[in-house]
């Protein structure tokens, strides 16, 4: 059955465009950090903290392993840095696979992750100008994996409703 995963960095609405993809499909939705906290009963940030980045990433991979050897059709929310680790960008790849990667420019991405930082302990504590440093140089690092998707839609001065029923387009 097919897995449609959606990718990009944090902030740029993979959760959010999920949800409504699945609403609007009736396909079952997975967010892959939820599905981690799930297994081992620990947010994100706790599992770095108690257990370090290595095991984090063995376990995303994992878990991801499972979900796209799942038999039904999935819509799969990734983490921002799923694709950049332990090869995962290669997973996303085949018959059944539909990636597509939600792009959004630095600018975009700053605006969106300083309303809601304090919910993102990678970004928290940052100003604006080093929010605007850290993006630029974690999209320029991650482009390589992000761009490994098939398809890439653009979240620039789109509402949501818009980003989704361009990605309904593309799965029609």
């Amino acid at each position: 059955m097919r897995k449609i995963i959606l990718l990009g960095y944090m902030g740029c609405g993979k959760s959010t465009i999920a949800k409504r993809l699945s609403d609007n499909t009736g396909i079952s939705l997975v967010d892959l950090d939820k599905s981690i906290e799930d297994r081992i009963q620990l947010a994100i940030n706790e599992i770095f903290e108690q257990k370090g980045e290595i095991y984090f990433r063995k376990l995303e991979r994992e878990i991801l392993i499972e979900l796209l050897n799942y038999p039904e059709t999935l819509i799969i929310a990734l983490g921002g840095g799923a694709p950049c680790y332990s090869n995962n960008h290669e997973l996303l790849v085949g018959e059944n696979i539909i990636s597509i990667y939600l792009k959004g420019s630095v600018d975009t991405l700053v605006e969106r992750l300083l309303a809601n930082r304090s919910k993102r302990p990678l970004v928290a504590n940052k100003t604006e100008i080093e929010l605007k440093e850290f993006i630029a140089k974690h999209l320029f690092d991650r482009s390589f994996y992000y761009n490994q998707a098939q398809y890439k839609v653009s979240i620039d001065g789109k509402t949501k409703d818009e980003i989704a029923e361009e990605i309904l387009n593309i799965l029609a």
